[in-house]
Order: structure tokens, then C-alpha cells, then sequence
């Protein structure tokens, strides 16, 4: 079984201070997370950035700064961009800005659209298009977001037409109130609608994180964790990414799962 890539999601678009104030909002707490979670285990920084109110953006000047910091401390992880429908205008020049900016490796991919609680994780076919040969045109390998099946099957059909470049990465998000439940019987069912020689992680949302993440590392996937996916970390507590992280590498280590360090997993994604 290959080595476990741990993908640690920061901020996100939803958690805020008041909600969690751990919660890492500026450049520089942004940077600390990483580098504390980085040195736990973590290979790929899944990276949303906030403005001065907190808001989520696709700022490219602010990708710009978290860039350049993690550059200017030496921090060797798998840099992975955020192009989310949450960031501002649902547009590819707003939400592709910062896809040519130096130091990125990766960056996210919605192949279809679906409901978040308050509004619409919307992603026309023409966006998906012109975000990926964005992508691909600097160099980047896209993580394809799976809210539902359906967008898997799309990226399958985007392999044939073209689109997309096997071999895929995908990461399942489960449980976001709108899209595909949480369950060990449907992740299973994502599992086995991927397109040959995939690679997948999973990101469980609130209360499904830990079996599902679990059940991840015991199937040969990758796990995705973070405040950006779960905010508490159990009924009671506030949850630190650094507690989560710690949480997964505990479970993968009882489990007799070896952790992948930053250059393992770019052999197992296939980087350059």
C-alpha cells in the first residue's frame, strides 16, 4: 500500500474568529499552521486566502504574500491553490488569477456544481474548461473536488474529450449539507466510479471526518483534514489544525499506515 498523504486545509471559506479563534486568517498565522502541521506529517497545504474582514477571496496579491512567506522560511510542501466558488466573482479571470503565480503545484477543481447551506457551489461547464487549461498551462496538476458522483463521472468524461490529463487526483468531499452524505457506503461508491489509475483523498466534513478518514487509510487513499473541514474536535472542544493533524497521524500510525513525506507524495501524485 502506498505511503499516506496528509493534506492539511487551513482556513477554507467558512470558519471565522468568532467562530473558531484558532482559526488562521492572516498571512503569517496561515504560514505557522503550515509549518507546524508540515513538520507532524503534512505533504500538500490546501490554501485559501481572507481578506482584511475575513472574507474569502481569489485575491491574486494576497496568494502572492502566503507564496513568498512560505518561500522566504524554506517551507518544502506541495503548495495547492484554492479556486473555490466561495472567493468573490464566479468568474475564470477572479477565481484563475493567482493560477501563475511561482511556487504552486496543484490547485483545486470543481468538475460540477452543486449546493453548499446558503448558496450555490456553481461551476458552468465553460468555467471547468477554461480553469483547467489554465491550470494546466502553468504547470499545474488540478485536484479534482468531488461534492457527488456526478463529478466524477464529468472528469471521466472530460479525460476523453480532452479536458483533462490522466492519470486524476481526486478529493471526495463528503458530507457538506447539499451534496453526497458522508457514508462508509458511499464513499465506497466513489471509490469504485473512479477513472483507472486514480489517486483520491477524502474530506469529511464535520462528523463524518474521523470514519471516514479512517476508513480512507485502511482502503490505500490519501486524507484531507483541517478547520477548513471540521471546526470542533469532538462535541465540546475547539479543534486547532495542529490537533487534527495530529489526530490523523495517531490513526494511520495504530492502523500501520507510514505517513508520506513532501517528495513521496510527488512521486505517488505524479509532479513534476
Amino acid at each position: 500500500m502506498e505511503k499516506l498523504i496528509i493534506t492539511l486545509a487551513h482556513t477554507g471559506n467558512v470558519p471565522t474568529k468568532a467562530l473558531n479563534p484558532a482559526t488562521p486568517v492572516t498571512a503569517d498565522e496561515m504560514v505557522a499552521d503550515i509549518i507546524k502541521c508540515r513538520e507532524l506529517g503534512v505533504a500538500v497545504a490546501h490554501m485559501h486566502v481572507r481578506d482584511e474582514n475575513e472574507m474569502p477571496t481569489s485575491r491574486r496579491d494576497l496568494y502572492e504574500i502566503l507564496l513568498k512567506k512560505l518561500e522566504d522560511k524554506n517551507v518544502d510542501i506541495i503548495k495547492q491553490l484554492s479556486t473555490g466558488a466561495r472567493g468573490g466573482e464566479n468568474t475564470v479571470e477572479w477565481r484563475g488569477q493567482m493560477l501563475d503565480l511561482p511556487g504552486a503545484e496543484m490547485a483545486s477543481l470543481s468538475t460540477g456544481s452543486s449546493n453548499f447551506p446558503t448558496s450555490i457551489n456553481a461551476n458552468s461547464p465553460q468555467l471547468i474548461e477554461e480553469l483547467a487549461a489554465k491550470m494546466y498551462a502553468n504547470g499545474l496538476k488540478p485536484e479534482i473536488e468531488a461534492f457527488d458522483v456526478g463529478m466524477i463521472n464529468n472528469a471521466a468524461r472530460l479525460i476523453k474529450k480532452g479536458v483533462l490529463k490522466a492519470p486524476l487526483h481526486f478529493n471526495f468531499v463528503m458530507n457538506v449539507p447539499g451534496a453526497i452524505e458522508g457514508t462508509p457506503k458511499n464513499l465506497m461508491y466513489m471509490v469504485d466510479s473512479l477513472p483507472e489509475g486514480s489517486t483520491w483523498n477524502i474530506s469529511g466534513i464535520g462528523q463524518s471526518q474521523v470514519p471516514l478518514l479512517t476508513m480512507a487509510i485502511l482502503l490505500g487513499g490519501h486524507v484531507r483534514t483541517g478547520l477548513e473541514d471540521v471546526i470542533k474536535y469532538d462535541r465540546t472542544t475547539l479543534a486547532t489544525n495542529e490537533m487534527l493533524i495530529k489526530r490523523v497521524v495517531r490513526i494511520a500510525k495504530e492502523l500501520g499506515r507510514e505517513i508520506a513525506t513532501t517528495d513521496e507524495a510527488r512521486v505517488i501524485l505524479g509532479l513534476k
